[in-house]
């Protein structure tokens, strides 16, 4: 996905796994159904920054931000390794 707009094959894993991650904070915070000062409070961040989780702003995040999001949320997460032909 990402290598197909021209990053180095580290950088496309790099987004990839963002990527991932800002979509479990959206899907956690739909599936809640809460409004995004409710998710400001519950994620301990700003409720721009909900915003741009919402609009998709990856380039906004690092993955320990929104891994520390996930954990103040009750989400675990793990990490599989996969062959890079996977």
């Amino acid at each position: 996905m990402y290598r197909d707009l021209g990053f180095s094959p580290a950088e496309a894993e790099y987004l990839l796994l963002r990527s991932r991650l800002m979509s479990m904070v959206e899907e956690l915070l739909r599936d809640r159904h809460l409004t995004q000062s409710q998710a400001a409070t519950l994620l301990g961040v700003s409720q721009p920054r909900v915003s741009d989780v919402v609009r998709g702003r990856v380039e906004k995040f690092t993955i320990d931000a929104l891994v520390e999001m996930l954990a103040r949320a009750g989400v675990r997460v793990d990490l599989v390794q996969l062959p890079a032909s996977a």
